[in-house]
C-alpha cells in the first residue's frame, strides 16, 4: 500500500463571501491548495487559512490562476507566456509571505481551473507555469503535466480517454459517497495525491469518507511535499 496525499482547494472566498469550509477540511486533508487572490481569496481570509493550516500541520500549496475574479478562474486567457510566468511567481510570493508570518511556507504550486487545463493543451503556458515553479524550486501538482506530481480527482467523472468530463456536462461532478470512495481507491494505485473539491456540497463529509476508505485499504495519508 502506498502513501497517499489528500488535498483540497481552500481559501476560495472573498470578503464576506465564503465558498469552502476551510477549517473543517483542514482537519481531514494533508495538503491545502490555497487560492492566491487572482481567482478568489482576499488577504485577510488567506492569512487566516494559512495560519489554520500551520496550526494543524497541513502543508500549503499555492493555487495559482489567471487574473479572473469574476469568472472564478474558469475562463481561458490567451496570455503571453512571459507575463503568465511573472504572474505565477507574483501569486506564489504573496501567499508565501502570509505563510511565513504564520510559521509555514508554500511547498508546491497547483494551477487552478482554466489554467490547469491550459497546461494540457497550450504547451507555452504549461512551460510558463513550470518555469515559474522551477524558479522558486517548487514542485507542480497536476494530473497530466509531464514532470509534475501526479494528481487524481476523486469527485470528478473521467472520460474513457482519461480526461475529466467538462463541468458543463451532466454528471461531471460526483456526489454519491460510495462512488467517490471507490474512485479514490482506484486512483490511489498510480497517483501521489488525490483531490477533494472544497466547493462541492458536503465536501467535508466526503473528504472524511475518502480518508477512511484509503486508510481502511492500508494506505497512509501523508503530504507529498515537505
Amino acid at each position: 500500500m502506498a502513501d497517499i496525499d489528500l488535498n483540497a482547494d481552500l481559501g476560495e472566498g472573498f470578503g464576506i463571501w465564503r465558498l469552502t469550509d476551510d477549517e473543517g477540511l483542514l482537519d481531514v486533508v494533508s495538503s491545502a491548495n490555497v487560492a492566491c487572490g487572482f481567482h478568489a481569496g482576499d488577504p485577510l481570509g488567506l492569512r487566516r487559512v494559512v495560519a489554520q493550516a500551520a496550526a494543524k500541520g497541513v502543508v500549503v500549496g499555492a493555487q495559482v490562476s489567471y487574473r479572473d475574479l469574476a469568472g472564478f478562474g474558469r475562463r481561458f486567457i490567451d496570455m503571453d507566456p512571459a507575463e503568465l510566468e511573472a504572474e505565477v511567481i507574483y501569486q506564489v510570493g504573496a501567499l508565501d509571505a502570509l505563510c511565513r508570518v504564520a510559521g509555514t511556507r508554500v511547498s508546491y504550486v497547483k494551477p487552478h481551473g482554466a489554467l490547469y487545463w491550459a497546461c494540457t493543451t497550450h504547451p507555452a503556458q504549461a512551460r510558463a507555469v513550470q518555469a515559474a515553479a522551477g524558479a522558486l524550486n517548487l514542485p507542480v501538482l497536476h494530473g497530466y503535466l509531464d514532470g509534475a506530481v501526479r494528481e487524481g480527482f476523486v469527485d470528478r467523472a473521467y472520460s474513457p480517454d482519461g480526461t475529466l468530463v467538462p463541468r458543463t456536462e451532466p454528471g461531471a461532478v460526483l456526489h454519491d459517497r460510495d462512488t467517490v470512495c471507490a474512485q479514490a481507491l482506484s486512483l490511489a494505485d498510480d497517483h501521489r495525491s488525490l483531490c477533494v473539491h472544497g466547493d462541492t456540497p458536503g465536501a467535508v463529509e466526503m473528504a472524511i469518507a475518502v480518508r477512511a476508505a484509503l486508510q481502511n485499504a492500508g494506505h497512509r495519508i501523508v503530504a507529498f511535499a515537505p
